[in-house]
């Protein structure tokens, strides 16, 4: 069914004649007659009877004007959204927030919803390593994640920023005056680290393996606060990275950032390449603005 056709149809039982019609329209009256000939036509029924009182919707008619504005009301609404999207006055966006990294974004965040309030903003707690499957499945827009991760040709990454991992314990747990940790005074030592489900944890087996250090666990936990207590009780040696050292009450506790060579835990911001929408690449601007980091070349595919 010819649009055209029935908004004029629809614009004349509206008005109740066809010389109003084409007056609203801004087309002639012939024009008129013409696309609702058309319209019935293509309905296969007569819609509607000229008399000398005026127009009288058949039954057919009745059905097609009524519906037939539903349908046009319908599109209107349709083409608002759509230009409300372009403008990324509306959308959804769905971010992927890692419990440890969360708390780097929240000035990005807070800018965000202040610049596009209207976008539906759905932030979803996982580790990074879901964070880099949903977003490579797309089920996700964009999320963080700690790197080193599997370069995937439909994922896009851009270095945030870098910290260095400290090691956290008892103040009598940790020998010497130096002002940092070896990575190989590790060895043999027990360490607390978050669950394997964690980015850090990965990065920080990746790293140990390098070294040729076989990691001896004393214990693992799902909150970052959890393990500076047990190395406070001496249980082990802790490694946070450095925004985490400076959110703890230090006394009692020895903490040194780890060296030769140092853990740098650096955050990414992951995004589909396939599935960009105009949310998403306001995001990604305010990301840039706000927390700056190493982007990508635009021009690369």
């Amino acid at each position: 069914m010819d649009i055209r056709s029935l908004r004029y149809f629809t614009e004349t039982i509206r008005l109740g004649s066809f010389t109003d019609a084409a007056n609203h329209l801004g087309v002639t009256q012939s024009t008129i007659s013409k696309m609702v000939r058309q319209l019935e036509d293509e309905v296969g029924e007569t819609l509607l009877l000229r008399e000398p009182r005026g127009l009288t919707l058949t039954d057919i008619g009745s059905v097609v004007y009524h519906r037939g504005r539903e349908i046009l009301m319908a599109l209107q609404q349709l083409e608002q959204e759509i230009r409300d999207t372009q403008s990324v006055a509306r959308g959804t966006l769905a971010l992927g927030m890692p419990p440890m990294i969360n708390l780097l974004f929240t000035g990005a965040l807070k800018q965000f919803r202040q610049k596009y309030p209207s976008i539906d903003l759905k932030l979803h707690e996982c580790t990074g390593p879901e964070v880099e499957h949903l977003v490579a499945s797309g089920e996700l827009a964009a999320g963080m994640t700690v790197l080193p991760v599997e370069t995937q040709d439909d994922v896009a990454i851009a270095k945030m920023a870098a910290h260095q991992v400290w090691a956290i314990t008892g103040q009598d747990n940790m020998a010497g005056t130096a002002d940092t940790l070896a990575l190989r005074s590790l060895a043999n030592k027990p360490l607390i680290l978050l669950n394997d489900d964690f980015a850090l944890t990965r990065l920080l087996r990746h790293n140990l393996a390098k070294a040729d250090i076989e990691p001896q666990i004393g214990a693992q936990s799902g909150q970052w606060d959890w393990t500076v207590a047990m190395a406070r009780a001496g249980m082990g040696i802790a490694l946070l990275p450095e925004p985490f050292v400076q959110r703890i009450n230090i006394e009692g506790l020895s903490c040194k950032p780890i060296s030769q060579p140092a853990i740098w835990w650096e955050i990414a911001l992951l995004w589909n390449k396939r599935r960009v929408s105009h949310a998403l690449s306001a995001w990604l601007d305010v990301c840039q603005n706000v927390l700056g980091g190493e982007w990508p070349d635009p021009d690369e595919p």
